[in-house]
C-alpha cells in the first residue's frame, strides 16, 4: 500500500509541476489550473484511502463547509477583489499549517507511547513559525488592500530591533522545545510571538509594494505546508509546499527586479510616501508646468486619426471595473482599421498578473497583451498611448530624477509616443506618493473622469464620427 501511495503522490507531483509550467503563460493558464487540480484530487483521494485515516465524519463536515465558503467567495468576490482574496487564502494556508503542527505536538505529548524524532520536532517549530507569520501577515495585507488598514508605510522607533528580538525569542523558545519536548507552554508562546511577528513584518510595507508582499506571503504559505509535510511524514505535502515556496520566492524576486528594488528594501518599507494617495506635494517635489486636458469629443478625434494605439492599464481600471469598456474601445478602434495593443507593466495592479486577469475576463485576446520588455521599444513609433489609471509605472521620473524614490525602476516609455492620453479622476499621486512628470509633458493630454464612464463616452463619440 505504501508503494502505491507514493506512486500516486509522484504522479500528482508531476501534474503540479506541469500545472505551474502552464501557468506561466495566459494562453495555457486554464490548462495549468486544470492540471494542478487533477494533481490535488489525486493527492486527496490517495491520502483519504490511506489506512491512517480512521474516521471520515469530520473530513466530510470540513469538506462541505470549506466547499460552501469557497464557492461563495468565488461567486461573490469581484475581479477587483482578487488580490485581497489571494492574500486571505495565503493566510488560511499558513494558519492551517500552524494548527496541524500544533495538533501533532499535542498528539505526541498526550501519548506516552509516542516520541518525537529530532527532525520532526524541528519541523513542528518551523511550521508554527512560518505558518503563524503567514497567517497574521496575510490578514494585515488583506486589510491594507481592502482599506481596513492604512496603505501607508507604518514605522515606529526601534521597529527593526523589536523584530530581531522577537525572532531571537522564537529561536530560543524553539530550542527549548527541541531539547525538552514537554515544554507545552513554551510552544504556545512561540506560536503567539510568531503571530505578533507576522503583523509587525507586514505593517511597514506600503501599498505600492503589495504585489511583492502578496507574492512573498504566498511563498511563506508553501514553505509552511512543506514543513508540515515533514511533521506528518507526507511526501506529497513536502513536494507541493516546496513547489509553492520556490515559485513564490522566484516571483517575488522578479517583482523586486521590476521595481529596481531589493527584497530587504521592500520588507523594511522602502518608500516612505507609499500609499499616501493624496494630491501632488505642494513643495519640494512640485513639478512646474501646464496640464492640458481634453473632453470625450476631442479625444475621439485624436483616436480616429491614429494608426497605432497602445493601451496601458493600471489599478485605476480595476477600481472602476472598466476592463469591459476598454475592450469595447479596442473593438471600435479595430473596426476602423487601427492596430491596438496592450502594454502590461510587471507590477501593475495589486498582485502579479492582475491586469492580465482583468483583461482576460473581458475577452481581450492574449496575443494583444505585451510585457514591458516586449513593447517598450515600440512606443516611439506609436501614434496614441492611452493610459487608464496607471501612474507610477509610467512616470518618467524613474529615468530622469536621481532624487526620486522610484529612480531606476523600469517603466513603460509612454512619453516617447506622439500623443499620450491619460485617464484619471484627478492629478492625485500614485502609490509611491510622488507627482507624475508625465502629466505635464507637452505631448500629454489629461482625460479626467471615472474610467468606466469616461471610456464609454469616448466609445460613443468614436462611433458617431
Amino acid at each position: 500500500m505504501e508503494i502505491i501511495l507514493n506512486i500516486i503522490y509522484l504522479i500528482a507531483s508531476i501534474f503540479f509541476i506541469f500545472g505551474i509550467k502552464k501557468l506561466s503563460s495566459p494562453k495555457t493558464a486554464r490548462k495549468g489550473n486544470l492540471y494542478a487540480s487533477i494533481g490535488m484530487l489525486l493527492a486527496i483521494v490517495a491520502t483519504l484511502v490511506d489506512k491512517q485515516v480512521l474516521t471520515y465524519e469530520y473530513i466530510i463536515i470540513g469538506f462541505v463547509i470549506g466547499s460552501a465558503i469557497g464557492a461563495l467567495m468565488a461567486i461573490k468576490v469581484p475581479m477587483t477583489g482578487m488580490p485581497q482574496m489571494v492574500g486571505l487564502l495565503n493566510g488560511f494556508g499558513g494558519g492551517a499549517s500552524a494548527l496541524v503542527a500544533t495538533s501533532e505536538f499535542y498528539k505526541v505529548l498526550n501519548n506516552p507511547a509516542l516520541t518525537f524524532e529530532l527532525s520532526t520536532i524541528i519541523s513542528v517549530i518551523l511550521s508554527i513559525l512560518i505558518g503563524g507569520v503567514t497567517f497574521t501577515g496575510s490578514l494585515i495585507a488583506f486589510g491594507k488592500l481592502q482599506g481596513l488598514v492604512s496603505g501607508k508605510v507604518i514605522k515606529y522607533p526601534g521597529q527593526n530591533a523589536i523584530n530581531v528580538i522577537l525572532f531571537l525569542l522564537i529561536i530560543a523558545g524553539g530550542t527549548m522545545v527541541v531539547l525538552d519536548n514537554s515544554q507545552e507552554t513554551v510552544l504556545l508562546i512561540v506560536l503567539l510571538i510568531s503571530l505578533v511577528l507576522g503583523v509587525l513584518l507586514v505593517l511597514p510595507i506600503g501599498g505600492a509594494d503589495m504585489p511583492v508582499a502578496i507574492s512573498l506571503l504566498n511563498s511563506y504559505s508553501g514553505l509552511a505546508a512543506s514543513m508540515t509535510g515533514f511533521v506528518l511524514k507526507n511526501n506529497m505535502l513536502i513536494i507541493a509546499g516546496a513547489l509553492v515556496g520556490a515559485s513564490g520566492i522566484i516571483l517575488t524576486l522578479i517583482m523586486c527586479r521590476g521595481m529596481n528594488r531589493s527584497l530587504m528594501n521592500v520588507l523594511l518599507g522602502g518608500w516612505e510616501s507609499a500609499g499616501s494617495g493624496g494630491a501632488a506635494p505642494a513643495a519640494g517635489g512640485e513639478i512646474k508646468g501646464d496640464v492640458k486636458s481634453v473632453d470625450a469629443e476631442e479625444a475621439a478625434m485624436i483616436f480616429d486619426a491614429a494608426q497605432n494605439v497602445i493601451i496601458v492599464p493600471g489599478y485605476g481600471m480595476a477600481v472602476a471595473q472598466a476592463q469591459h469598456a476598454v475592450r469595447d474601445l479596442m473593438n471600435i478602434l479595430e473596426s476602423k482599421g487601427i492596430n491596438v495593443r496592450f502594454a502590461i507593466h510587471p507590477v501593475a495592479g495589486r498582485m502579479p498578473g492582475h491586469m492580465n486577469v482583468l483583461l482576460a475576463e473581458a475577452q481581450v485576446p492574449y496575443d494583444k497583451l505585451f510585457a514591458l520588455e516586449d513593447i517598450n521599444d515600440d512606443f516611439s513609433n506609436t501614434d496614441v498611448v492611452f493610459v487608464v489609471g496607471a501612474n507610477d509605472v509610467v512616470n518618467p521620473a524613474a529615468r530622469n530624477d536621481p532624487n526620486s524614490p522610484i529612480y531606476g525602476m523600469p517603466i513603460l516609455n509612454v512619453d516617447y509616443a506622439k500623443t499620450v492620453i491619460v485617464n484619471k479622476r484627478s492629478l492625485n499621486v500614485g502609490y509611491a506618493g510622488i507627482s507624475n512628470e508625465l502629466f505635464f509633458y507637452p505631448n500629454t493630454l489629461m482625460y479626467f473622469g471615472d474610467a468606466k464612464e469616461a471610456i464609454n463616452k469616448l466609445v460613443n463619440e468614436i462611433k458617431e464620427l
